[in-house]
């Protein structure tokens, strides 16, 4: 992303969450279509406040809390010259010319690109936040070269998006209850499929839903057989029925993880683990299931999900 002259921060606090994120891969970079670094650079920050990362930003729009729908619907207006409602417009927290100087230097970029955080992506909106997102990035790309990028908030989320699309098509949000896949972030993402108890089962893998998913869907968790593999207790697996110890990835086992920019870094353990590896513990898991111990009823192997 070095290559880079006109940079979005939406929803996002790179300053505090993603550190080496500005020095490394955006702001101060030189390149060869970059060279002079931050000076030929311009930051934009979209927020509903004020954060550390305002301070490495050229504009910061405050976007009022749960508009930013919203706004990215009138910048998609803007782009195509389509006329918008000035007062509807102020409803937002911003004005019509604040949004038309953006749409101006967003046109006029060599290459531009928006990182969306989790103030986008997890909020009211969500699923259509990053959707309206992704379709003004398409948009933009008849006038100039355009990407945009989440900024994820765990370690190698990425990784599971990448090996998700390229298994199934699609990077999340992926159901494949009936034998195939099926995309629809906001009915089959696990925040929606918790908080509305679809599920009365989770296999939860190096993550930890119990520290960061609303209430609801933690109490749903705590309710059902939860089984946690984890290197170490967290909040999930205190209310799971079972916590399997797995090694360390990039401690004590090797393994794979994913940059943001879908960069695949292999790991090296550097310690040895009396416990297994993930992996190890999914394909038995999976050799069991496969074996369908014979107690089981034969309608019961063969009933299709719903």
């Amino acid at each position: 992303m070095n290559r880079a002259d006109f940079i979005i921060y939406w929803g996002g606090n790179p300053a505090d969450c993603h550190p080496r994120h500005f020095t490394k891969y955006t702001l101060t970079p030189k390149g060869k279509h970059v060279p002079m670094g931050r000076k030929g650079r311009t930051m934009v920050l979209v927020d509903v406040r004020e954060t550390p990362s305002v301070r490495a930003a050229d504009i910061f729009l405050q976007v009022r809390p749960g508009k930013d729908f919203e706004v990215i619907t009138t910048l998609r207006a803007l782009v195509k010259n389509q006329p918008v409602d000035q007062a509807r417009v102020a409803e937002t927290g911003l004005t019509l010319a604040q949004l038309q100087d953006l749409v101006g230097r967003m046109k006029n970029a060599r290459f531009g690109v928006i990182f969306f955080g989790m103030g986008l992506s997890m909020t009211r909106g969500k699923h259509m936040n990053s959707a309206a997102v992704l379709a003004l990035v398409a948009e933009l790309n008849a006038f100039t070269k355009f990407v945009c990028m989440p900024m994820r908030g765990h370690g190698n989320v990425t990784g599971a998006d990448v090996v998700m699309r390229w298994t199934t098509g699609f990077p999340f949000g992926v159901n494949l209850c009936r034998g195939y896949p099926r995309f629809n972030p906001g009915e089959f993402s696990t925040v929606d499929l918790l908080v509305r108890g679809d599920n009365d089962a989770a296999l939860i893998l190096g993550a930890d839903p119990g520290a960061t998913m609303p209430q609801p869907a933690i109490d749903h968790l705590a309710r059902i057989p939860t089984i946690v593999l984890d290197p170490k207790v967290t909040r999930t697996s205190r209310l799971a029925r079972v916590h399997i110890t797995t090694a360390a990835m990039g401690i004590s086992a090797p393994g794979t993880v994913y940059r943001m920019d879908e960069i695949p870094l292999p790991l090296r353990p550097i310690l040895q683990s009396p416990y297994p590896t993930d992996e190890v513990v999914i394909r038995r898991i999976h050799e069991q299931v496969k074996a369908k111990p014979a107690w089981l009823p034969a309608s019961f192997k063969k009933v299709p999900c719903a």
